[in-house]
């Protein structure tokens, strides 16, 4: 398959999609030198079209899920087999768990929407990548930086909100004194460089692992023509470990994160 190719853009090739002009919707056109679409990408469309396709599958599994436990009633005996009612409930156990650990239960349950809404999208993302023919959302750096950014800001606002203007104090150092100006301006840089490296280092760890993960499932793939998928299954195996531990990875920083921007400051 072509690079920048998907059974997502094939698909929409083939209903006669005009996919050169396609960027344009985003503000910019896909081509620049006039090359064609195989030879140059820059938009990244098929990350945008791989992206709608995981917002539509945690839909549709989310939807699966509510229709089961939607009667509290009935929904107190959980399935006796593995059901997508019981998946769920395991991964949002777990990611509760972990946060409860982090930041205390009652924190855990408030920030457990954002968190865990950023573990299905990476983890579904992550996983996508592991099916021939399609490229993973989270191999992209617009994705993963968008991911951190709403980290940073959350942490940050509510910070604020937990302690007030009190939280910007720990910018300036241990010792707030006119004495120590010096040392408080040099510990404000060093504090804003660290928490603005964290969105940053959060998106590049997570597409580039992603992105390696994805190369080198491909390249096995086509190792040995005619048993594409027999060769590479070790390796789609290590790559399902990577594709849980980058979920759990960025989930577990950003609870960190957070939970240390919320927590407060002893008298």
């Amino acid at each position: 398959m072509p690079h920048g190719e998907s059974w997502l853009t094939l698909l929409l090739r083939y209903l006669g999609v005009d996919l050169e002009h396609a960027g344009t919707v985003f503000g910019e056109p896909v081509r620049h030198d006039g090359l064609s679409w195989y030879a140059h990408e820059t938009i990244g469309l098929d990350h945008v079209l791989t992206t709608l396709l995981v917002f539509s599958l945690i839909t549709t599994v989310a939807l699966l899920a509510y229709g089961k436990v939607k009667d509290a009633s009935k929904a107190i005996v959980p399935d006796d087999k593995l059901t997508v009612r019981t998946a769920i409930e395991i991964m949002v156990g777990a990611i509760y768990g972990l946060m409860s650990d982090v930041m205390g239960p009652k924190a855990a349950k408030f920030f457990l929407p954002l968190i865990g809404t950023c573990a299905f999208f990476i983890l579904f993302s992550n996983a996508l990548g592991l099916i021939p023919g399609f490229s993973p959302p989270t191999g992209k750096m617009n994705t993963t930086l968008a991911l951190g950014a709403v980290i940073f800001v959350t942490t940050h606002v509510y910070g604020v909100k937990e302690n007030g203007l009190g939280y910007f104090k720990h910018f300036f150092g241990p010792i707030i004194k006119w004495y120590a100006l010096p040392l408080m301006l040099l510990m404000l840089g060093i504090e804003i460089i660290s928490h603005v490296a964290r969105p940053i280092s959060l998106a590049i760890r997570l597409m580039a692992n992603m992105a390696a993960d994805h190369m080198v499932v491909s390249i096995f793939l086509t190792l040995i023509p005619g048993v594409p998928f027999l060769v590479p299954v070790p390796v789609m195996l290590l790559g399902t470990i990577v594709v849980i531990v980058q979920a759990l990875v960025f989930c577990l920083l950003s609870t960190v994160y957070i939970a240390l921007a919320i927590a407060h400051e002893e008298p």
